[in-house]
């Protein structure tokens, strides 16, 4: 009896160690924050934002060096506007220009192409002015970001040939912070710690 109760209570004791060591493995809500905060730099950037536009529909040309020019507005040159088809379809659709082709995209000012149809993306992922907060708050929320759960984000970062194109612009193009990998790896903490964001109540 004695070797039996000893045995539970190390196996009791065992339990709670481990399950001491997976908490400590877990994310805490600094490191999820912190990784956010490498999201939000990405996401915040003009090669993101400038098409992650409002209702309006009108791709920017804002933070890439554009309006440093006195004769340039930051909004995309030539009047286009991708309406609420986002993709152009009442007016000049967006690949008349952007052709549906890989390419490595090494000719200055040409319009660049990657192997999908250029288009904005979904109203449900329009941020451009927002805070981190609400960017932060958005993304974590399927009913807010175009029904989009963590595991199809890390898809997206890893299947969509926009995103490629953003950390990978060509022809001299300011590329998004960082890489794809490291923007995965961000996610991954921001999620695993439970997608904390600024405002959030404690727990």
């Amino acid at each position: 009896m004695t070797s039996l109760r000893g045995a539970i209570t190390g196996g009791i004791i065992a339990l709670v160690c481990a399950g001491g060591a997976f908490a400590q493995e877990a994310p805490d809500r600094a490191a999820a924050l912190a990784a956010w905060d490498d999201i939000h730099t990405v996401v915040s950037h003009p090669r993101c934002t400038n098409c992650h536009v409002g209702p309006a529909g009108v791709p920017l040309w804002e933070g890439l060096g554009h309006e440093e020019a006195a004769d340039q507005a930051p909004v995309h040159g030539m009047n286009i506007l991708a309406d609420e088809s986002r993709i152009g379809a009442e007016t000049m659709p967006c690949r008349t220009c952007h052709i549906s082709a890989a390419s490595e995209n090494n000719v200055p000012h040409a319009p660049p192409m990657i192997a999908d149809a250029w288009r904005l993306p979904p109203i449900e992922m329009a941020w451009k002015g927002k805070t981190s907060a609400e960017i932060c708050v958005q993304l974590r929320d399927p009913d807010s970001n175009g029904a989009f759960t963590p595991e199809d984000l890390s898809d997206h970062l890893r299947t969509s040939a926009f995103v490629a194109w953003g950390f990978d612009p060509g022809a001299g193009r300011a590329a998004a912070p960082g890489s794809i990998p490291k923007m995965q790896e961000a996610l991954a903490i921001w999620v695993a710690g439970g997608t904390p964001c600024a405002g959030d109540p404690h727990p």
